[in-house]
């Protein structure tokens, strides 16, 4: 909810600039991630969730204000937002006195330890665009590429299999590892990225046009310095991804 109140009021700033644009857009896109950092890769590895579940919807508002014919300024705000629930898949665990602990699942267990992983990218980006048969056909292809902030969140809340910390259940003869509650976060951080797009606009009436684009988008997120944060020692979160998105063009 906080993300669509921040798209919100960021569209109300800019609303007095589309009185000076050409054109105003809205998308809806299908987003992919790359997830290719070692956060994504350690909970692919251990989570029975998989990149396809973080494949999600995501919706894009912009304007775009003409130099000439051929080249215009692009701004643009987009929102994801996804959270899945994943469960370990080869482990189970047990509760006695001193606390949870994971054991193959070979055992039968008392549950399967299981936790939420969130993400979240606002981005906020500038872009120039390029039409090189011009605004003035019944077909329009583009181009164009641009930089700009991204407003990221990351947040993992649940069960945490520990396997830094081994143990060995002597009765059992195996190796087991302690379960801890973790509600590690980064929540309102703030990076630059960029992104390279084509697509065709097709008008169908006046002052009106259909958009089909697909774009790849760049940037990657650094996790803070505060301990209490829990993602100290992981690598630069990875941001980027590719989307596919159809949108309805207003001509002014």
């Amino acid at each position: 909810m906080k993300k669509y109140l921040i798209l919100l009021a960021l569209t109300v700033l800019v609303l007095p600039g589309m009185l000076f644009s050409d054109i105003v857009t809205f998308k809806v896109g299908y987003f992919i991630p790359k997830a290719e950092s070692d956060l994504w890769q350690i909970e692919f590895e251990n989570m029975d969730f998989t990149k396809t579940d973080f494949h999600h919807s995501s919706f894009c508002f912009s304007y775009e204000y003409f130099f000439t014919n051929y080249t215009s300024l692009l701004i643009s705000i987009e929102g994801y937002n996804e959270q899945k629930v994943g469960f370990y898949k080869d482990y189970v665990a047990y509760q006695d006195f001193d606390g949870d602990w994971a054991y193959p699942n070979e055992y039968e267990g008392d549950f399967i330890p299981n936790h939420v992983f969130s993400v979240s990218s606002t981005p906020i980006l500038f872009s120039l665009k390029l039409l090189p048969l011009g605004r003035a056909h019944k077909i329009i292809p583009y181009i164009g590429a641009g930089g700009g902030i991204f407003l990221w969140s990351v947040q993992l809340e649940g069960d945490m299999i520990d396997f830094s910390d081994e143990w060995y259940d002597t009765v059992e003869e195996v190796s087991i590892y302690p379960i801890y509650y973790t509600n590690a976060f980064e929540r309102g951080r703030i990076t630059f990225g960029a992104q390279m797009f084509g697509g065709i606009m097709v008008p169908v009436a006046n002052r009106l046009s259909v958009e089909a684009e697909f774009k790849y988008i760049f940037a990657e997120g650094n996790f803070s310095d505060d301990e209490y944060s829990g993602f100290q020692g992981f690598e630069p979160f990875d941001l980027s991804g590719y989307q596919l998105s159809l949108g309805i063009n207003y001509w002014f």
